[in-house]
């Protein structure tokens, strides 16, 4: 008798094309991407929605998103109505992946009426990326991480 093992990947099998269209779709509804909150602040037109910020001050100051507006989680409670009009969606963002202040920011915006996505990455991949930055001194702009940039289109897909 011969015994097929099954590898790490379909130990578990994949969900039906239902089942996953209807996942994927419920996750684009809730996150953006760092590229495309860059190319949509790059329009010139404005892009529909507020990038939040929702790091300390400190963060901030190191660095921040270009027309940003900058909310630290903790105060969202008692600010955001004051700085936020709940008709425009909003798009948090944290340090990076390693950080969760982003979730949290968005949570605390849904449950006071927020339409909210995170921007995935966050600050940190916004600068890997090769995005300009604010300081206190101005503009800033690193190089980009190879590993997070795609010179060719075709070889990412996207």
């Amino acid at each position: 008798m011969t015994t097929t093992a099954v590898n790490p990947v379909l130990r578990t099998a994949p969900a039906s094309p239902a089942v996953a269209a209807a996942h994927f779709r419920a996750r684009l509804a809730l996150y953006t991407d760092v590229s495309d909150v860059a190319a949509a602040l790059a329009s010139g037109d404005h892009p529909g929605f507020v990038l939040l910020d929702s790091r300390s001050a400190d963060a901030w100051d190191q660095g921040h998103v270009p027309g940003a507006l900058h909310l630290p989680t903790a105060r969202i409670a008692e600010r955001a109505a004051d700085l936020l009009d709940p008709a425009v969606p909003v798009v948090t963002y944290c340090w990076g992946p390693g950080c969760d202040g982003a979730a949290r920011a968005a949570l605390a915006l849904a449950e006071l009426g927020h339409r909210v996505k995170e921007m995935l990455g966050g600050f940190e991949y916004w600068v890997r990326e090769g995005f300009a930055y604010e300081t206190p001194r101005g503009l800033e702009r690193g190089a980009a991480d190879p590993l997070t940039t795609v010179v060719d289109s075709a070889v990412c897909g996207c």
